[in-house]
């Protein structure tokens, strides 16, 4: 009987019928997803089925997964979600039948931004349950889908000229990301940060709960994909305007789980740029550390934005960052121009000079024009070689 029945899942998984259950009968894959749920009859022969009415029903832009992501336009099914609902808001199941959140990378390569749009959305309804339901320990599959829709943003190095970029589905696929991002911070404030959690700030201790781990790589990998733009028309653009603002200046990081994000942020980019070392050969080492360094003078320029030190300000995240890589700056970056001056001068950005008579950086703001307001930093002389750091200069922020 089960061999039979098994058979009976696998022929009805063949990708046609699946194409034809999405645009005509959507309510039986419904109802065996529920059936499945509520009898938690996991080891049957789903799996194809799973994944290719998923394929099926994201190919097809009138499917159930669109009318519902769409609550304005669908009333009533809009506004439960019955589908997705079914298929994505039982973690226990969506670990169990692996290709939920699985699905074909090939695939996922040409989705466009529509519908990554979607896959972040069934994402966050399975991140949710896994959060409520008190999970412990690694995600495999979470950590997977969180890495595939970062993924989404690695393009980025192919926009060139900002006429080009203005309507790139490039770009919405990064705000997609960022997105996503916010939403998995807000729902993590929402459900409670456990008591285990805690900010960490012994020497060498970078402990982290798998989630908000897993979010801090999202946010540095976003990071490392805007680097790789290389035209300097557009680098402010997508790494402040479109990155660094929608993180920091909305107060994404304000509630108790975005500030131990937030924290481990700033203590894995300092700690990269800390890393910065000449090895005994007189060869750099740390080669990340340097473009961390550009990306945040790119974004947070030399002077530090002037507010109160409480955790409530929206500021404060960044602000303990900025003084932060200044001061490291100000300590090491005569030292680095000594010794690898090109080098010293690609983690500049567009925006600042090296004025070494003087021993300062002049950075020159953009929304001033050519001859607009200038900001300055004194810098200290070159110093002995730095130690490698591992620990940070952030620690009790």
């Amino acid at each position: 009987m089960n061999r039979d029945a098994n058979g009976l899942l696998q022929l009805i998984a063949d990708k046609r019928l699946c194409r034809a259950i999405v645009a005509e009968s959507p309510r039986t894959a419904l109802a065996l997803f529920q059936a499945i749920a509520n009898t938690r009859k996991y080891g049957i022969e789903i799996e194809s089925f799973a994944r290719n009415i998923f394929h099926e029903a994201l190919d097809n832009k009138d499917s159930f997964l669109y009318q519902e992501a769409d609550g304005h336009a669908s009333g009533l099914i809009g506004d439960h979600k019955p589908f997705t609902q079914a298929m994505f808001a039982n973690y226990e199941m969506v670990v169990n039948i692996k290709t939920f959140l699985l699905p074909d990378e090939d695939a996922m390569r040409k989705w466009d931004a529509a519908q990554c749009e979607i896959y972040c959305r069934v994402v966050l309804i399975s991140f949710r349950n896994y959060i409520s339901q008190a999970y412990r320990g690694d995600s495999s599959e979470l950590s997977w889908a969180m890495g595939e829709i970062t993924i989404a943003a690695s393009d980025l190095c192919t926009l060139n000229e900002r006429s080009s970029a203005g309507d790139s589905d490039v770009l919405r696929r990064l705000a997609l990301v960022i997105q996503f991002i916010k939403d998995a911070v807000r729902i993590l404030d929402q459900e409670g940060v456990p008591d285990h959690v805690h900010i960490r700030v012994r020497v060498g201790d970078d402990s982290l709960p798998v989630l908000y781990g897993y979010i801090v790589t999202m946010i540095d990998t976003v990071i490392s994909y805007t680097l790789k733009v290389s035209s300097p028309k557009l680098v402010r653009d997508i790494q402040y305007k479109s990155v660094w603002t929608k993180l920091f200046y909305h107060s994404t990081f304000n509630g108790p789980a975005g500030q131990v994000v937030a924290f481990k942020l700033r203590r894995r980019l300092y700690n990269q740029i800390a890393g910065i070392r000449i090895d005994e050969m007189g060869c750099l080492r740390n080669f990340r550390g340097a473009k961390i360094l550009r990306f945040c003078l790119n974004v947070l320029a030399l002077a530090v934005i002037r507010g109160n030190d409480y955790k409530s300000d929206r500021r404060f995240h960044y602000r303990v960052l900025h003084r932060a890589v200044l001061a490291w700056t100000k300590k090491h970056f005569v030292w680095l121009h000594s010794h690898h001056p090109r080098l010293a001068e690609s983690c500049l950005g567009n925006h600042i000079t090296y004025d070494a008579e003087h021993l300062r950086l002049a950075y020159t703001h953009p929304a001033k024009g050519s001859i607009g307001n200038v900001s300055y930093l004194a810098l200290n002389p070159a110093p002995p070689p730095p130690e490698p750091v591992a620990a940070s200069a952030v620690p009790n922020a």
